[in-house]
């Protein structure tokens, strides 16, 4: 199984890496069972010549998976990045995995040097800015180490996407999750904050922690209203994005001007029953 982010849909998929460097979180199954390793840049480069040669003019972007593709050497990724951005004539976008963890083991400098071999955003599950809720979801980095890098991201100037999970930090921590995920947001700026509304996935440790009753599933109402502090407390200029099909309601527009009307969005949502809204288990991931 090859994952992608819903807005990499349209692109070219050539794996730099299989599987995930971390592969603890609390949250995910994604690669639960596959041993990680980095593919040789040969490998990736036959890969690359040979969808060259079946879509060559209608590829526009290109993203390499696996989870956290980021953590390979510097070199390796720039010659990768240039090689595709050299033989794909109409190639606009070059886009990867990089979690916190990983994105804090390079240098600034390696940041800029991606950005020159074609590398255009980064996709970073923050997830929260909570340090309890970090911990206890066993992301491996703190809050001030996810503000770190993201700004080392953002100051290449390299699009950021920050991905905030609704509900992560249950119904106990609601409050402090949204509070503090806006703090270490508002630090970073951005290009795009995705939210992701939290679900007990089968084979992850937190479904089993919700089987046992050791971790509460927030309702619909309680998150949107986890969403609405958050966005009441972001102080940024980012596009708020609810592409996928966990989110209860399409919570979308640009901060700081959209934010009444984001607002008004959750304020309308609010104002539905709850029977209106998807059951946890209907979501397809």
């Amino acid at each position: 199984m090859v994952y992608r982010p819903p807005s990499e849909a349209g692109s070219l998929l050539i794996q730099a890496t299989i599987g995930c460097p971390h592969n603890k979180c609390a949250f995910c199954a994604m690669y639960k069972g596959v041993k990680f390793r980095v593919r040789s840049v040969d490998e990736i480069k036959e890969n690359l010549a040979e969808a060259w040669s079946q879509y060559g003019r209608y590829v526009r972007t290109i993203f390499f998976p696996d989870g956290n593709s980021v953590c390979m050497r510097t070199e390796k990724l720039a010659e990768i990045f240039s090689y595709a951005s050299k033989i794909f004539g109409s190639l606009e976008r070059i886009t990867i995995y990089g979690g916190a963890k990983f994105v804090r083991l390079k240098r600034p400098e390696d940041f800029v040097a991606l950005k020159e071999a074609g590398l255009r955003r980064i996709h970073m599950g923050m997830e929260s800015g909570d340090d309890v809720t970090l911990e206890k979801m066993k992301k491996g980095v703190t809050a001030e180490q996810v503000i770190e890098a993201g700004q080392r991201v953002v100051a290449a100037g390299i699009e950021l996407s920050e991905y905030y999970m609704v509900g992560l930090g249950g119904v106990e921590r609601s409050e402090e999750h949204a509070l503090e995920s806006a703090r270490a947001l508002s630090a970073i700026n951005p290009t795009f904050i995705r939210l992701r509304t939290t679900v007990p996935v089968p084979g992850s440790e937190l479904a089993q922690w919700f089987d046992k009753g050791e971790w509460a599933l927030p309702s619909p109402h309680q998150a949107l209203s986890e969403i609405r502090l958050l966005i009441e407390n972001l102080d940024c200029d980012s596009l708020i994005v609810s592409d996928h099909n966990s989110n209860f309601w399409d919570i979308s527009g640009k901060l700081p001007g959209d934010r009444e009307e984001i607002l008004a969005q959750i304020a309308n949502a609010l104002e539905l029953d709850e029977s209106n809204f998807r059951p946890y288990w209907a979501v397809r991931l």
